[in-house]
């Protein structure tokens, strides 16, 4: 009984009796057609019973395994790999078709493949995850055919599977071994040039050409007879914190992923090059009251509980309390720290609505905003207009990305610190600002 549900008869073979029957009914006409269709008829009925025999007459046809990572990485593409292993003793022609996540809205996922004679084949597709949460797969099914394509074997594999998806921990990865190696200049980090040094001491050496002559030590010099200098550091142990908005200003979508799912990655590497550094990493989301707390330490186990914290973030409709916040960090945070907040503002005065707030954090706190560009409106810009209502549409884009500008320089106006940049390049402008507060001792 499940060898007839495996049962599967090939268009092929349809295709062939329909030409068979257009062959009978040209025999009426020409009689000399007759025999020739009716040993094709045989024929066709034979390679039919032949095709099945192969298939299905063998103590063990195919075997397959789906191997999926232990968790998806968002916003990432993500391997899923295959291994097939082809028992029978004539090369097979698969078609493979794995029932993906609802959550992608793949429909039409099929891949075709030959497997050689008692030979293995290993192959990979990959998903791209816009959203956190589970994605469960079902099952795996191949179904197997000979060269004659008039029959196919189903065959079942690898039950329902379920996968975590997390920040994009692939994203964390990629920085990871250059934040220790100072080198994330090369993807574009801006190298700092330091206008003085910190007050952390941390040896005294020789004196080489190029030391600054103001960090002499004139007593150390005294006793060795010959120049030596004080040599600095930066600061470390300072507390690094990453607030994420997650009101409605952060629904807004951007190439699948919202701008809360770009924040939470961009936090993410911000926490381990800070960690890196020897800082204090710590994370927090807002809306209408302070979520996901995890206070800034520097211990191993820092990253996971950061992680675990942004797993389950989702943004809502609701208009984001900065009244709240303000109050929570007042309240929490006693240590002076570099406050990291991802929010949006479209317009100033939305700004201005929150201006007391922010300007409350920046007296206690190093405050750096970040908020996004609007992506959408570079290319109505950017366009000529050919109708009046273009031209309309220009004039107002144009009013708004002035306005983010003018977002910068009223937070620029009362010292606190901005960054206004596009999605993709939230995470290296993060670093990149980090880098230079502490390369200039403002922390």
């Amino acid at each position: 009984m499940n060898k007839l549900k495996s049962f599967y008869i090939q268009n092929r073979f349809f295709y062939a009796c329909l030409g068979i029957v257009i062959l009978y009914v040209f025999s009426f006409l020409f009689p000399v057609f007759l025999n020739i269709t009716s040993i094709l008829l045989l024929i066709c009925v034979a390679l039919l019973v032949l095709d099945t025999l192969v298939l299905f007459f063998t103590k063990k046809g195919l075997e397959a395994t789906r191997i999926i990572p232990e968790k998806f990485s968002n916003g990432d593409l993500n391997d899923v790999n295959l291994s097939i292993q082809n028992y029978y003793t004539l090369p097979i022609y698969t078609t493979i078709i794995d029932e993906i996540p609802e959550l992608f809205q793949v429909r039409n996922f099929e891949i075709n493949k030959k497997i050689e004679a008692s030979k293995s084949l290993d192959l990979k597709y990959e998903l791209r995850p816009t959203e956190r949460g589970e994605y469960t797969f079902g099952k795996l099914n191949i179904y197997a055919k000979t060269v004659f394509g008039l029959v196919a074997r189903r065959y079942i594999f690898s039950d329902e599977a379920m996968i975590p998806t997390y920040p994009s921990f692939i994203q964390l990865r990629k920085y990871d071994l250059l934040a220790i190696s100072n080198n994330l200049h090369q993807y574009g980090v801006k190298k700092v040039r330091k206008l003085g040094h910190t007050m952390e001491f941390e040896q005294i050496k020789d004196y080489v050409l190029g030391d600054d002559l103001r960090t002499i030590n004139w007593k150390a010099t005294a006793k060795r007879n010959q120049l030596m200098v004080n040599q600095f550091q930066d600061e470390k142990s300072q507390p690094v914190y990453s607030i994420i908005d997650k009101g409605r200003t952060m629904k807004m979508p951007f190439n699948g992923l919202t701008l809360v799912d770009y924040a939470i990655n961009a936090a993410l590497v911000i926490s381990n090059v800070a960690l890196k550094k020897q800082d204090k990493a710590g994370i927090f989301t807002f809306s209408k009251k302070v979520e996901n707390r995890v206070v800034a330490e520097r211990r191993t186990s820092q990253m996971n509980l950061i992680l675990e914290g942004l797993y389950n973030v989702e943004t809502n409709f609701k208009e984001s309390d900065f009244g709240r916040l303000y109050a929570d960090v007042k309240r929490n945070i006693t240590h002076r720290s570099l406050l990291l907040l991802y929010t949006n503002f479209e317009t100033l005065d939305s700004l201005h609505r929150q201006l007391p707030y922010l300007k409350g954090l920046s007296k206690s706190h190093l405050l750096v905003v970040i908020f996004f560009k609007n992506t959408e409106l570079k290319d109505i810009i950017d366009n000529k207009a050919e109708t009046i209502q273009e031209a309309y549409d220009k004039v107002i884009a144009e009013k708004f990305a002035f306005e983010k500008r003018l977002i910068v320089n009223e937070l620029k106006k009362y010292g606190i610190y901005s960054i206004l940049t596009t999605p993709e390049n939230l995470t290296i402008d993060t670093i990149n600002k980090y880098l230079e507060i502490k390369a200039r001792g403002l922390l």
